[in-house]
């Protein structure tokens, strides 16, 4: 007989709640993103109970501690841990941040390691929380993914990345036809593109575009 596969087990990895939904009676199916691991998902077993540590932990924009184990793509959540030294995120910024998170959902495949998106995710909630102008972040934000992911053309690649941003003042043409295409594909749901639109205007519409940044 084969020997069972050992389970695979991360501890208190750096982390941010993309989305969670209920499952089962009590659990509740959490998507969170992470430097090392990218988007993982897990479920909390009994986060939905009245006592439950995890009840108000298990929220989005803010800085967290997560360990979990297993092999399949659910993954079990073992321990959840406030981080702090993040800013809470109000307002029309809530929008702003709901929709960044849309478009990690839908764009990133699961656990795929981006430590650098990841840390420009956490550098935005922070510009975010501290009143920043946010369709300049946004756009650098979507400019640093597209770029992470391969689909920016090379001037946006050469000028701007995850880490620097993009250069003010020139206009430059985000989508190739492979990206539209892609973002066709993944596009945020009608309810999140509606929100983003209402609140950091039209952040990303269903053809190639081009902005003034």
């Amino acid at each position: 007989m084969a020997p069972r596969a050992q389970s695979q087990r991360r501890d208190d990895q750096p982390a941010f709640v993309l989305h969670t939904w209920p499952y089962r009676e009590t659990s509740v199916i959490v998507e969170a993103f992470t430097p090392d691991s990218g988007r993982v998902a897990m479920v909390a077993r009994g986060a939905r109970r009245p006592r439950s540590e995890l009840r108000g932990l298990l929220q989005a924009f803010q800085p967290l501690l997560l360990s979990w184990s297993g092999q399949a793509e659910l993954k079990t959540l073992i321990r959840a841990e406030w981080r702090g030294g993040l800013p809470l995120v109000r307002g029309s910024a809530l929008l702003c941040g709901f929709y960044l998170n849309e478009l990690l959902l839908k764009l990133l495949a699961r656990e795929d390691s981006h430590p650098q998106l990841y840390a420009a995710y956490e550098r935005a909630l922070a510009e975010l929380a501290a009143g920043g102008e946010q369709a300049a972040l946004l756009r650098r934000f979507e400019l640093g993914l597209l770029a992470e992911l391969g689909y920016a053309p090379s001037p946006v690649r050469a000028s701007s990345s995850v880490s620097t941003g993009v250069t003010t003042g020139r206009w430059v043409q985000v989508w190739t036809a492979r990206a539209a295409g892609a973002a066709r594909r993944a596009r945020p749901s009608r309810t999140m593109a509606g929100t983003a639109r209402r609140g950091a205007r039209q952040v990303i519409p269903g053809t190639p575009w081009i902005r003034r940044f």
